[in-house]
């Protein structure tokens, strides 16, 4: 074809193979190699870092990198040291599931046992701060995100308990709840969805993204004057247990492995995790780099490019 062609038809067909070779190949999802593996630091696999567990959940790191999180069944928190020490924080943690923790230190948790909310002292003493709404006991707070400004997001499915020793459920839907920095406020701030779960903000306090795992859809939502929430908006059509952030923006989502959206909802990224379920990530580790997952009856490690940023 090039032999044959004229001076002009010659130029034309170089510029087309120039642009050829210099555009990324493109995956199945349609999602460009090099963005796909981008995010994940050059030469880094996967690594199991302890097992053991009935079942994880609830990863946050402390300023530090140290990742705390939830051995939910086996009612204690636990702490993974930048230095790769593992201890137990807290044991009995209220049957604990989901954690963040704020800019004073504190960690807040989703104390399942009794449906609370609570805050700990790095001393690993408790206080209850949210029991009810309304009145009413609230269905089981599970995750929980701390914005910028110290107001507390979080969500609250039902999953019936074994261990619970409580009525019927009590609220009406199963909301997002907002909590005012003073905590003395509460309010529900989502009640239109099947079954929110994992929750997580961007580090400027402007953006709110909820899964709603039932229905296989995660929302963004703008983030209003005293935590009211603005603009609902289909983020990505798969839903989630847990959730995190990079410092680019990019959303993290778990359930099979953990599946990274960049923040316009494209896919660029899947991390299989040989377990049954993947429940939640953060970033932690003395850089920030470190994407620590817990997975079942083990957490994992993979080594990024990208870095963690603010509450996870």
């Amino acid at each position: 074809m090039l032999a044959q062609s004229t001076g002009v038809e010659k130029i034309v067909v170089i510029l087309a193979w120039l642009v050829l070779l210099c555009t990324p190949a493109l995956t199945a999802e349609g999602t460009s190699a090099q963005s796909a593996q981008g995010i994940v630091a050059a030469g880094a696999k996967l690594e199991k870092l302890a097992d053991g567990f009935k079942f994880t959940e609830g990863p946050a790191a402390d300023a530090q990198g140290n990742v705390l999180f939830t051995d939910q069944p086996n009612d204690r928190i636990l702490k993974w040291s930048v230095d790769g020490k593992l201890s137990t924080f807290l044991e009995p943690a209220g049957r604990s599931n989901g954690l963040c923790f704020d800019g004073q230190g504190n960690l807040w948790a989703c104390a399942d046992e009794r449906n609370e909310l609570w805050v700990i002292d790095p001393s690993g003493k408790h206080t209850v701060v949210v029991k009810d709404f309304e009145g009413k006991l609230l269905n089981g707070p599970n995750d929980v995100w701390v914005a910028p400004g110290g107001g507390v997001y979080f969500t609250d499915p039902f999953y019936k308990r074994p261990y619970w020793k409580r009525g019927p459920k009590e609220q009406p839907v199963e909301g997002v709840y907002y909590l005012s920095p003073d905590r003395k406020t509460l309010v529900r701030v989502i009640d239109d969805l099947q079954q929110p779960n994992g929750i997580i903000g961007t580090p400027d306090g402007k953006t709110l993204y909820v899964a709603d795992i039932r229905a296989g859809r995660t929302y963004a939502y703008d983030i209003q004057d005293h935590g009211k929430l603005a603009n609902k908006r289909l983020f990505c059509q798969l839903g989630s247990d847990g959730m995190t952030i990079d410092n680019e923006g990019n959303v993290y989502l778990t359930g099979k492995g953990v599946t990274v959206f960049d923040p316009t909802g494209k896919k660029i990224e899947h991390i299989d995790v040989p377990e049954p379920w993947t429940a939640n990530v953060c970033f932690g580790g003395k850089d920030g780099h470190l994407l620590f997952i817990t997975a079942s009856k083990a957490v994992y490690g993979l080594k990024m490019r990208v870095r963690g940023v603010g509450s996870q």
